[in-house]
């Protein structure tokens, strides 16, 4: 059985999404829209979708372009509904935002100061969400294969406990054009796609790729991490 997709959820999400599309970069072919007909057609049909309600609703864009990784780290959090720090985002009110996710523990394992000149590894993301003593399991592309990786995201993606995030070259998906993080939220077997609600909304819109291309993305060896392949990593309480 599929599981129930609130309605506000659904329409808050598609909502920024197509305002974001209509100032995105063209998609190549044989990316989805999330807000085109098409996109929401996956969507409503999709078979492993349990992530997609509490990720949507702390849904943001990352605030400069090196800042997809506490984008993303931000949205889980609270997602997983951790108690929330206050925030200036919310005039003091508590919220994880892409600044307090930075705590002293954080900082330890990636600094803010390092983040915004280079932004962050697969390792990187791994090892700060660790020091939120949460369930964390990173994974390089190279050790392990297309057809494990779809099983364990679908598995995943059912869990509304487990969250999973990609961290993949955005080039070999013919975009524009480096590394990328942010969260998976649903995938829809018909069609081998997983969504993956891009973090960038100003670059390009949440979309959905097919399993083997977003595998064959994340497989791509990071200068930047000693040439260790890009990947994905489950977080969870």
């Amino acid at each position: 059985m599929r599981p129930h997709l609130p309605m506000a959820a659904i329409a808050l999400l598609l909502s920024a999404a197509a305002a974001a599309q209509a100032e995105t970069l063209p998609l190549p072919d044989g990316l989805v829209a999330l807000a085109s007909e098409q996109g929401e057609a996956l969507l409503f049909g999709a078979e492993a979708r349990s992530d997609f309600a509490p990720l949507s609703a702390h849904f943001v864009t990352q605030v400069n372009p090196a800042f997809c990784g506490p984008a993303t780290i931000a949205m889980v959090l609270n997602a997983l509904d951790l108690p929330r720090p206050p925030s200036d985002a919310t005039l003091g009110l508590g919220l994880f935002d892409q600044d307090n996710v930075f705590t002293a523990a954080a900082e330890t394992a990636k600094p803010r100061a390092e983040v915004l000149r280079g932004g962050m590894t697969l390792d990187d993301l791994g090892a700060i969400l660790e020091t939120y003593d949460l369930d964390v399991v990173v994974t390089h592309a190279e050790d392990t294969s297309p057809d494990a990786f779809r099983k364990a995201a679908v598995a995943g993606l059912n869990d509304r406990d487990d969250f999973v995030l990609v961290n993949y070259l955005r080039s070999a998906m013919g975009q524009e054009k480096g590394g990328h993080i942010s969260p998976l939220a649903a995938y829809d077997a018909d069609t081998d796609r997983f969504l993956v609600l891009d973090v960038s909304r100003y670059k390009y819109p949440p979309i959905w790729v097919d399993a083997e291309t977003l595998y064959g993305a994340m497989n791509t060896p990071d200068s930047d991490n000693g040439d260790k392949s890009r990947g994905f990593v489950f977080v969870g309480r």
